[in-house]
């Protein structure tokens, strides 16, 4: 048998967490945020689940291309996505009004969650089903993790 190994990549970088912008932004205001390690998000009554690499998913309010970066709002609040400019793909939904998915890196969760963007995806075709499906999805897959 072979055992698997855990490499360092493995052990700084999870896969993504889904999660609404404000269990971030509650995490942050409880000063459970380290840059190094990640975010304690609460998923549960005494249930934490430590976070660095998310997958948010909002709406555009705002577009900021001169400063890298958009607004978005989930239906817990807003957050910011820094580093949209060299997102491969994902100027293009970038417009006002579109809905998105946003992988990213967490650089601040208070006052405002702020998001480091990997990747961005238009999901705006399907926008209605998606924002009706986004909270149970971010549930379910707390409750798995945790």
């Amino acid at each position: 048998m072979y055992k698997a190994e855990r490499t360092t990549v493995d052990k700084k970088r999870p896969p993504p967490v889904k999660v609404l912008s404000g269990q971030l932004r509650t995490a942050g205001a409880r000063g459970h945020m380290d840059p190094a390690e990640g975010v304690q998000i609460r998923v549960g009554p005494d249930r934490y689940l430590l976070v660095s690499l998310v997958w948010m998913q909002g709406t555009v309010l705002e577009v900021q291309l001169d400063r890298n970066m958009v607004l978005l709002m989930d239906e817990t609040g807003t957050f910011t996505v820094q580093g949209v400019n060299s997102i491969p793909k994902g100027k293009p939904c970038l417009l006002q009004g579109k809905y998105v998915m946003v992988m990213g890196v967490i650089q601040a969760a208070a006052p405002e969650p702020v998001i480091r963007a990997v990747k961005v995806a238009d999901l705006s075709e399907q926008a209605a089903l998606h924002r009706r499906m986004w909270k149970l999805e971010v549930e379910d897959l707390q409750r798995v993790m945790a």
